[in-house]
């Protein structure tokens, strides 16, 4: 098979470039990997190096499947086991399905200390996991003395703990040690001390962190520092959990001692174990001054087991690392890491028991780790996930590895109303290109039970919001849950779904992913704190006046782009079609005659008097446009502004952020010229319904008609053009009875000339992934045109459609990563485990950097009358059909020693004392306000309470009240 790319396939890699760029990307297709042993560790690697897009993986592995694999081993069946199948040959076969441009091949021998080591030279990079000690020194030794040398990465997983250890060189170079975008400040000022100081414009944060390299360009006064670079400050170092690493060592000693792991939770190995490590601590030249006991005891009781979602977070450490290697994209790990999921042991109990032995059953590696009782506490676990997307596909892994959902009283309810696309398919690797345009989550549940046959999923392709809550998303519905799980993309879902879990008390496990970094938060009801109470910082806002006539920056230039195809091809469209569809051309036409405005008619009369009715129009109107924006527009604001102009304080108009712009002069073998011309032609026909063919976009075409176009000269218009900063956009300007005039005559004429001009239009609606449309094709060129109007740097096609499109950078390596730490935080939510045990998560894989901590306790509120309450509480006054607003109101009081002081029934006020007339519903009855509420048990209120302080009354809210009607 012809494996490799040298044309990037966009469709399918396009999140992912996004992330490593494409030289990056075309490093990888020329790689050749070796994968040693194919185990749960290594099939999650394997897994995520083939989505990612190297040339070929080898994967060696001598081993038949066992029943220990099938806890971990996605790949793997009950099938190949019984049969007792190759794991390399089997998981092969699968893998090979993941990526069209990647060869797979196998070696079914073991590698061993005796194995001749030259068939290594044709890999760039080698991974070993599952492998002893003397075979990796061996290993080490002979990747080294290669030239170039052979980057080397070792990485294992014993019961919950793990380890990964990379050795690329003395002389690796790192092209990117981040992947993130330069950030682009402006300078007010630079001195010339030693060293200089330099200033940012007012009330402009750089952004800059210890350790960024900045560049200079566009000084002017001080033209030598032009292109010179300045480093802030160096970083600091990561260090290993030493006892872990102790603990690794000791495991490979027990080996070669005894022949074998210590038992499964075998007490007496365990106390050897301890007294192995205390030896092996003697040797080392950095002694541990004292060991933790109780860690080195639970790695010898549970490392004959595999916890698969620490399987999956260290399988895409351990995959990006390797990924590192083959590019030099991105920050290589400091050699060693360890991680390690022991709180899910915390509690059990450490006695002989037949709990923790493998009994020859799928989940014997998880039984292992976290014995019996649990694993059927998974099996009956009702979980809904929100989202079968990249995180929902690995979640949906992790779920049937584990057996969650799997027993009678177990469900898994998932929900997804999106489509697979071809772009999915590189980091949602349940999804084949067979699975295109089918539901994202039937399939993800049918691909789930492919690896677990018993798994109960009820998988729904709806959306949750507003919407769905009254018949579907209910509160019975989660109130019948035991956990709730996002796996979204987008922050209102994210916030809507919290809002659902509070109100029900449900725990929630939240997480993101953007490129290389990701974030796992725990939510637990009564406990934490929930996903909205931190807001991120609210995204800067560019001024009016900046897009529309002083860009500064490219991402200026996009937005304007982004802003004019949403006038033109979408709201314009639709203010034709309403403004016709309510009024009649003749009667119009009369009523502006005589004076009398009518709402839009100046922007409908000319968008209908412009409308284009072949293919020719679309390219004049094409023409003229871009006279208009780029060239015309320029001169106009040099008219008003010449360069020459100074402010009221005597300072130059035109300077930084400032840049004055230079007319464009449309050049017909200009490409960026042509392309806006073709795409906005192509987008304005399918607006209009002009049809057009291939032959009419050809080169010879275009030239032809554009040839015969009358472009207008340029004239000063009377236009006030904004520069206040603090100014938003403002309504159209006032209508004049020449604007009335003008419209008329406008609609008059194209009555008359051509009446078929008022039929409806069509909407463009934004679509970044059709290539065919030109709407991409049109932000690149209209933004890059732009730019070089302002003098400022351009993009490729591919940063203008990340930046319009407003996409989110994705890589299957991150995806992993985070889905098994989410999974090991749902472990200990199923065990009950304390607060202190759960670990919230920020990673970023780039650099590489894992910062945990304990979920942030939730906040207390007390009120003036003393009574305290959290944002999980919530009041419940239980009443009967003629329950009177008084006796709600009495019932608050002697229950939650509060006084009610407004009671809000959605956007109905029930009663607002201040109102007179509310005053005589404290003898009705509750019901009669709530009628369109009657049908359900219950409603929730919004009470604001009253109380005294400093001898005045103020006004508190209070938590949400359920309301009973008891009937």
């Amino acid at each position: 098979m012809d494996t490799g790319y040298d044309v990037i396939d966009d469709s399918l890699y396009s999140r992912q470039r996004y992330v490593l760029g494409d030289s990056a990307m075309q490093r990888m297709a020329k790689s050749n990997v070796l994968l040693v042993n194919i185990g749960g560790l290594g099939v999650e690697i394997a897994k995520n190096i083939v989505l990612a897009g190297i040339k070929s993986l080898t994967i060696q592995d001598g081993s038949q499947a066992t029943y220990l694999d099938l806890g971990c081993q996605f790949f793997i069946t009950e099938d190949d086991v019984k049969s007792g199948k190759n794991r390399a040959e089997t998981s092969a076969v699968r893998i090979s399905e993941l990526n069209p441009y990647v060869s797979v091949r196998t070696l079914t021998n073991q590698l061993t200390e005796l194995l001749d080591l030259e068939y290594l030279k044709e890999y760039q990079c080698v991974i070993l996991t599952e492998t002893s000690l003397d075979v990796q020194l061996r290993i080490s030794d002979f990747c080294r003395k290669q030239n170039p040398q052979i980057m080397m990465i070792v990485a294992d997983v014993y019961g919950v703990f793990s380890w990964t250890f990379c050795d690329f060189g003395d002389t690796f170079d790192v092209v990117d040690p981040n992947g993130e975008e330069p950030k682009q400040v402006f300078i007010s000022n630079v001195t010339k001390d030693n060293p200089g100081e330099v200033t940012t414009l007012d009330n402009m944060l750089h952004g800059f962190e210890t350790g960024d390299l900045v560049r200079f360009k566009e000084i002017r006064g001080m033209d030598s520092l032009n292109g010179t670079q300045c480093k802030i400050k160096d970083l600091s170092k990561f260090d290993a959990p030493a006892n872990i690493h102790l603990g690794m060592l000791t495991t490979e000693c027990f080996k070669q001692k005894h022949g074998h792991l210590p038992g499964v939770w075998c007490l007496q190995d365990a106390d050897n174990f301890v007294q192995l490590a205390a030896e092996e601590n003697i040797k080392l030249t950095n002694k541990l001054e004292e060991l933790d006991t109780t860690l080195l005891r639970q790695m010898s009781l549970t490392c004959c087991g595999r916890l698969a979602p620490l399987c999956a977070t260290l399988g895409g450490i351990v995959a990006q690392e390797a990924l590192k290697a083959l590019t030099g994209k991105f920050t290589p790990l400091h050699q060693w890491l360890h991680l390690d999921a022991a709180e899910v042991l915390n509690g059990l109990e450490v006695k002989p028991s037949d709990s923790f032995q493998p009994v020859q059953s799928r989940y014997d590696a998880l039984r292992i780790c976290v014995g019996g009782e649990l694993c059927q506490k998974l099996a009956t676990l009702k979980l809904f996930m929100v989202g079968c997307g990249a995180i929902g596909c690995e979640m949906m892994k992790n779920y049937a590895l584990l057996g969650i959902s799997t027993a009678d009283q177990g469900k898994l309810t998932i929900t997804d109303h999106d489509l697979i696309e071809k772009s999915n398919l590189n980091r949602q690797f349940l999804f084949k290109p067979h699975h295109i345009r089918k539901a994202k989550s039937t399939t993800s549940a049918a691909s789930a039970k492919e690896i677990n046959p018993a798994l109960i999923i009820d998988a729904h392709q709806n959306k949750v919001w507003p919407q769905t809550e009254a018949d579907i998303y209910h509160d019975k519905f989660y109130e019948s849950q035991d956990v709730v799980v996002n796996a979204l993309d987008n922050l209102e879902a994210r916030r809507y779904v919290d809002s659902r879990c509070v109100t029900n008390q449900r725990p929630l496990l939240e997480s993101g992913t953007m490129g290389a970094k990701g974030h796992v938060q725990v939510i637990i009801p009564h406990l934490t704190e929930s996903y909205s109470s931190q807001r991120d910082p609210p995204e800067i806002e560019v001024p009016y006046c900046t897009l529309k006539s002083f860009p500064a920056q490219i991402e200026h230039c996009i937005q304007w782009a982004r802003d004019k195809f949403e006038s033109t091809f979408v709201q314009k469209p639709q203010l034709h079609n309403k403004f016709w569809s309510t009024n009649n051309a003749d009667d119009v036409i009369k009523r502006l005659s005589d004076g009398q405005s009518i709402d839009g008619c100046v922007t409908a009369s000319k968008v209908l008097y412009a409308r284009p009715l072949n293919w020719i129009d679309c390219v004049t109107v094409a023409r003229l446009k871009f006279e208009k924006y780029f060239n015309h527009r320029a001169k106009n604001l040099l008219h008003i502004f010449p360069l020459d102009t100074k402010m009221p304080d005597g300072s130059l108009f035109w300077q930084s952020p400032k840049r004055p712009p230079t007319p464009v002069n449309f050049d017909p073998q200009n490409p960026t010229h042509m392309l806006f011309i073709t795409s906005w032609a192509k987008i304005i026909a399918s607006v209009c319904g002009v049809p057009w063919a291939k032959a009419d976009v050809t080169e010879d075409t275009m030239k032809a008609i554009l040839l015969k176009v009358q472009v207008p000269e340029f004239r000063p218009s009377g236009k006030r053009v904004e520069t206040d900063e603090n100014a938003g956009k403002t309504e159209e300007t006032e209508i004049t009875g020449d604007d009335l005039k003008d419209s008329a005559n406008r609609i008059q004429t194209t009555l008359l000339s051509k009446p078929q001009a008022f039929q409806p239009l069509s909407t463009a609606e934004f679509e970044k992934d059709d290539d065919s449309n030109g709407h991409i094709d049109f932000i690149t060129a209209a933004s890059n045109l732009r730019a070089t109007m302002y003098n400022i740097e351009t993009v490729d096609r591919l940063k203008a459609k990340r930046i319009a499109g407003r996409i989110v950078p994705a890589i299957a390596t991150t995806t992993a990563a985070v889905a098994g730490l989410v999974t090991i935080e749902l472990i200990k939510l199923v065990k009950k485990a304390p607060l202190e045990h759960f670990k919230n998560c920020f990673l970023n894989l780039a650099l590489p950097i894992f910062l945990f901590s304990e979920p942030g306790p939730v906040e207390k509120v007390t009120m003036l009358s003393g009574t305290t309450y959290t944002l999980w509480d919530r009041w419940e006054i239980r009443g009967n059909k003629n329950f009177t607003v008084q006796e709600f109101l009495n019932s608050l009081k002697e229950k939650y020693n509060a006084i009610a002081d407004s009671v809000i029934h959605g956007v109905k006020m029930l009663y607002v004392p201040i109102i007179p007339a509310h005053k005589k519903r404290l003898r009705q009855p509750m019901l009669q306000f709530l009628k369109s509420a009657s049908s359900k048990k219950y409603v929730d209120l919004v009470v604001s309470f009253k109380a005294a302080a400093d001898d005045t009354e103020v006004e508190q809210e209070g938590p949400p009240v359920r309301y009973f009607f008891g009937i």
